[in-house]
């Protein structure tokens, strides 16, 4: 049994000596130091204990931004760790409301709706930081100024940069009641904003009665989208104006263009069936009745055939000293039929155009 002395010692001993504590807390809560050194020790012991908590506070704090509270440590843990808690809480409320503005402006859902529609030069002088996230790629540029018609003379131009920017897409399916007639519905855009056709070019001709007469002959010319009905239904097809030829005056010209297969010849469905590639069938021949041959036809044969669309275009605004045009357009052209297996929905498709004319 030891002396009071010995006890003290012992006591002085443990507390002073750092290899004694393991994981930050004593080996031994038994030993009572003496009354000189209680305070003393008892100090010494919560913070070292305390340390990791320490620790971790000050680098939450600092991975919120926070600015961490001083340096001693008075208070008790259980009082530390609740205020803690609530910076943290308070600090996540900040972050997701940032998240959630951030994401609101990413889907052009913003308080303030869509960016501001730049013009040519504008776009231009912007660098792609700045442009990274906004929108703004995806819009066609308009013109600062101008007449609110088309002021361009007679004669043979080239017209570049004509960019066409859906705005609408609705699409021709049978109402959500019963036995209501098909209509054109609006839709949900599934896809993210990569639609827009840009960098088209073509021969541009101002006849001396005023018609126009546009050829389309390259450019990205194509984009697959796909929008869902208000049913649930999803609805995919390529927004093209490929090999587009619109003629007419200004105000309303248009034509026909060439709306190739969703899907190319060489893709195979889940059974492995393609139009050049793949197998011929997916199951064995049916034994007796011929009902089911058509609908086995469909998916077996692959048709990769293309198909026709109309589109029509309006000059809202021109500008001769830069050769600028802008204008609104509707297009109406077939969806995506799963390589001949689904009958085709008719899709209307609204939005902007611009361009440019040059001699």
């Amino acid at each position: 049994m030891l002396s009071g002395s010995a006890k003290e010692s012992n006591s002085e001993q443990h507390i002073g000596n750092p290899g004694s504590l393991t994981n930050g807390l004593p080996q031994n809560n038994g030993l009572i130091a003496s009354s000189g050194h209680a305070d003393a020790a008892h100090q010494g012991g919560r913070a070292n204990s305390y340390q990791p908590a320490i620790e971790i506070f000050q680098s939450v704090c600092k991975a919120f931004g926070l600015e961490p509270a001083g340096a001693r440590f008075t208070c008790s843990l259980q009082a530390d760790l609740k205020d803690l808690a609530h910076k943290c809480v308070d600090a996540t409320k900040i972050a997701g409301f940032a998240l959630a503005t951030s994401a609101l402006l990413v889907s052009g859902a913003s308080a303030e709706g869509a960016p501001k529609r730049l013009t040519y030069d504008e776009i231009q002088s912007k660098t792609y930081m700045e442009v990274k996230g906004t929108g703004t790629a995806n819009q066609c540029p308009t013109i600062d100024g101008g007449v609110d018609s088309f002021a361009f003379k007679s004669g043979k131009y080239q017209l570049k940069k004509f960019c066409l920017e859906p705005t609408s897409f609705t699409v021709k399916a049978e109402g959500v009641s019963k036995n209501a007639p098909p209509e054109f519905q609006n839709t949900k855009l599934m896809t993210r904003l990569t639609y827009t056709l840009d960098e088209i070019e073509g021969p541009f001709e101002v006849s001396s009665d005023g018609t126009v007469k546009f050829e389309e002959k390259d450019g990205i010319d194509y984009a697959a989208v796909t929008v869902q009905l208000p049913g649930g239904e999803r609805v995919p097809f390529l927004f093209t104006i490929k090999q587009l030829v619109a003629s007419g005056k200004p105000d309303k010209f248009g034509g026909e263009f060439l709306v190739p297969s969703y899907r190319g010849s060489s893709f195979l469905d889940p059974k492995g069936r393609g139009g050049s590639t793949g197998y011929d069938n997916a199951v064995a021949l049916p034994a007796g009745g011929r009902g089911d041959e058509e609908e086995l036809k469909k998916e077996n044969i692959k048709d990769a055939s293309s198909s026709t669309g109309k589109i029509t275009l309006s000059v809202t605004k021109s500008k001769p000293e830069t050769g600028e045009v802008i204008g609104v357009f509707e297009s109406i052209q077939p969806s995506d039929t799963d390589l001949g297996a689904k009958t085709p929905k008719e899709v209307k498709i609204q939005g902007f155009w611009y361009g440019q004319l040059e001699s």
